[in-house]
């Protein structure tokens, strides 16, 4: 009679947790493959999809180890088209004097570096100007009309 009882509290205990949401991996707070971003420029297709709660996703990183830094250009994907971007802020532990933000910051560009919005709304680390200067080139991007939009730096 109690094996019957202990079955049937067993099994519903384990419906229980086999609909519920638990999440068994940890959080990774690294810019990597279907990574969320947040648009904090005031293009038109960021503002867009930021209000309707579609916020853009990566699809692929800009270096050798797939996985993003300050300053990496992304592709991603908002409002089915592509895009490029540079990531300004990043959640991920950084290195020594680059402060973590609470959200992964992106800044949309065109193929030749100039950013499609006028302003960029949040504070950007001042690590990204030597960074971004260094990958400037002559005939290819020019990533300075990026650091000219800025505002505010951390």
């Amino acid at each position: 009679m109690q094996t019957t009882s202990i079955l049937s509290n067993l099994r519903a205990v384990t419906s229980v947790f086999s609909k519920s949401h638990f999440h068994t991996t940890s959080i990774c707070n690294e810019v990597r493959l279907l990574t969320r971003l947040r648009v904090v420029d005031n293009s038109e297709i960021g503002k867009q999809a930021m209000m309707e709660g579609k916020p853009p996703k990566t699809i692929h990183v800009y270096n050798r180890q797939h996985v993003g830094y300050i300053g990496d250009k992304v592709m991603v994907a908002i409002k089915g088209q592509k895009k490029k971007g540079i990531l300004v802020g990043l959640k991920q532990m950084q290195k020594v004097r680059v402060p973590r933000f609470d959200s992964n910051n992106v800044v949309l560009i065109d193929d030749n570096g100039t950013p499609l919005g006028t302003r960029i709304f949040v504070p950007i680390p001042t690590i990204l100007r030597t960074i971004l200067k260094k990958k400037t080139l002559a005939k290819g991007a020019d990533y300075t009309k990026l650091l000219a939009i800025a505002s505010r730096f951390v």
